[in-house]
């Protein structure tokens, strides 16, 4: 028996267009086929947790996949997921309880077939805490693996061994979650992902996974879980000492209350090209990184040594709320005390208007840097 715990205000902060299409389709099963539909996965979670959630999946029990297919097109469902039971209503997923065996290689390597019980349906789930359900007509909420404890304590725990193992993006999945939701991944738990390979998994899934870890709240945790599931060594050889470590985890934890929202991607391998040994160019390939991270990590200078000559210059091309290494906090006070933080810095003269006065060639960039270095020690001299 599942531990119950009722929640009679489970969608409280929802969306009231949101909440009107849900009941629309799970009134509607449940009046004509006696279909029981439950919220599953990371949307009980993060009501639990106390954080907004608008993205919905709902399982659908007790209903044939005949009816199930009926009701939603009647209900003007699409299908987004045939073999897998899968439709979508106005950007909710609503899905039959599935089990996935495996029987083939690489993350489609899957037979996919109903399951009929709520407890063998949610024991496919990957953590504890992505396990537990929400009973919409009941108002209750299901916990068959001990997740609500698990929630309690702040860990990720396997559900089940034997599945976890089949779909190796699971041991991408625990890194990620980690950093997004500042939790540890159970010691048993971190054994079993160390011993799954990854070599089965293509890029994009890769990518998509570190993107949600390069977006997170606790970054620290993902650089832990980095290296402590064995995934740096894994996909792109690095072992990182123990020293570089510990200075990495601080900078990350303490420089995220200067990100800004549109360059959280960028911060976590931007950073950590100081104290990683494999070159950036090599990772940003083995993670299969699009190409705005090579623009923004790869050819960018460090703040290592910040002075208002590399703050100005580095604001020649961009103004620095554009810069990867703006979370500095001298790169902050220099770069508004130059006025460079939202505009580029101004040189006092362009190229076109030493052609005019008679530069060319190496003459014209010897003047243009000459007049540059005057423009820096000028406005230097106002900042201090």
């Amino acid at each position: 028996m599942p531990t119950i715990k009722t929640s009679p205000n489970f969608f409280s902060q929802t969306n009231s267009q949101q909440l009107q299409n849900i009941k629309r389709v799970t009134d509607y099963l449940w009046e004509q086929y006696g279909a029981k539909c439950y919220v599953v996965g990371g949307a009980v979670r993060d009501h639990l947790l106390g954080q907004e959630c608008n993205d919905y999946d709902i399982e659908c029990f007790g209903i044939s996949v005949e009816d199930f297919e009926s009701a939603m097109h009647y209900l003007g469902g699409q299908g987004v997921g045939k073999s897998f039971f899968v439709y979508k209503y106005k950007e909710i997923d609503f899905s039959l309880p599935r089990l996935e065996t495996k029987v083939g290689t690489g993350h489609k390597g899957f037979e996919v077939t109903l399951a009929k019980k709520e407890k063998e349906a949610s024991k496919r789930r990957d953590f504890t805490v992505n396990a537990l359900m929400y009973d919409i007509q009941n108002e209750e909420i299901l916990d068959f693996w001990q997740g609500l404890d698990d929630l309690e304590n702040r860990i990720l725990r396997v559900v089940d061994k034997s599945s976890f193992t089949e779909d190796s993006l699971r041991v991408l999945r625990a890194m990620q979650f980690a950093a997004r939701l500042g939790f540890k991944v159970e010691s048993e738990s971190c054994r079993l992902c160390q011993n799954i390979r990854l070599d089965d998994l293509p890029k994009e899934r890769i990518f998509r996974e570190f993107e949600k870890m390069f977006r997170a709240s606790y970054l620290h945790y993902g650089l832990y879980y980095l290296f402590a599931l064995g995934i740096a060594n894994q996909l792109f050889g690095e072992e990182i000492s123990k020293g570089n470590f510990i200075q990495l985890g601080r900078v990350l934890q303490k420089s995220q209350k200067c990100f800004m929202e549109k360059l959280r991607p960028y911060y976590f391998l931007f950073i950590s090209r100081n104290y990683f040994k494999t070159d950036i160019h090599k990772i940003l390939e083995s993670i299969g990184a699009p190409n705005s991270y090579y623009k923004k990590v790869t050819d960018v200078a460090l703040p290592v040594k910040v002075t208002c000559t590399f703050v100005a210059r580095q604001s020649l091309k961009e103004p620095i709320m554009e810069y990867a290494g703006n979370w500095h906090p001298e790169v902050i006070r220099i770069a508004k005390s130059l006025n460079v933080w939202d505009s580029v810095f101004d040189r006092g003269v362009t190229p076109t208007e030493l052609l005019e006065e008679g530069f060319s060639g190496k003459a014209l960039g010897e003047e243009l840097e000459r007049r540059t270095e005057q423009k820096i020690k000028e406005l230097k001299e106002k900042v201090l």
